[in-house]
């Protein structure tokens, strides 16, 4: 465990994390600091920025850290970009997430950034009862703000599910 108060972050993170830490707070809040914050022999942030800040939001003294002094500098410069690069591969399969967004009945998932999907269903479906009352010869341009790209995504996967062509994101 290392002091909240010792650690660095480090000057030249290229990763813009504040919208983050609000979410990230209520996850270490709710399950407990389980993923260490990594850094170097000095105390500086190679991996972890968005869970310090999290840490003294939540005013935590101490928090679970590993000391990267395996890695050579330039590793660690490297290491810093990967880390948070490579999980932008990843995507959702949203059948899936779904069903376990269902699973959970005690926990409020959109503190962590999850639409109520039950919510969307219904308000979307008002709006398609509205909207296909008369298209034929009408268009709608229908605005909708979400606060991530993944909510702004789910919303027209689900759209273009019921039918609906030309859904774009801008």
């Amino acid at each position: 465990m290392f002091k909240t108060s010792e650690i660095k972050a480090y000057k030249n993170n290229p990763r813009n994390n504040d919208d983050a830490v609000g979410p990230v707070a209520e996850s270490i809040k709710q399950f407990g600091f389980k993923v260490p914050i990594i850094i170097d022999k000095n105390n500086v942030i190679v991996a972890g920025h968005t869970r310090l800040k999290a840490a003294v939001k939540l005013k935590l003294a101490e928090v679970p850290c590993i000391v990267a002094d395996d890695l050579t500098e330039e590793q660690i410069k490297a290491f810093r970009l990967a880390d948070n690069k490579v999980s932008e591969f990843a995507t959702w399969d949203f059948e899936l997430l779904d069903i376990e967004l269902d699973n959970i009945a005690c926990i409020n998932m959109s503190d962590f950034g999850f639409l109520n999907v039950d919510i969307l269903d219904d308000e979307l479906e008002k709006q398609m009862e509205y909207l296909t009352q008369d298209t034929k010869t009408k268009k709608f341009i229908v605005k909708l703000t979400f606060t991530t790209e993944d909510e702004a995504n789910e919303c027209k996967d689900k759209l273009m599910s019921l039918g609906y062509e030309n859904v774009d994101i801008a």
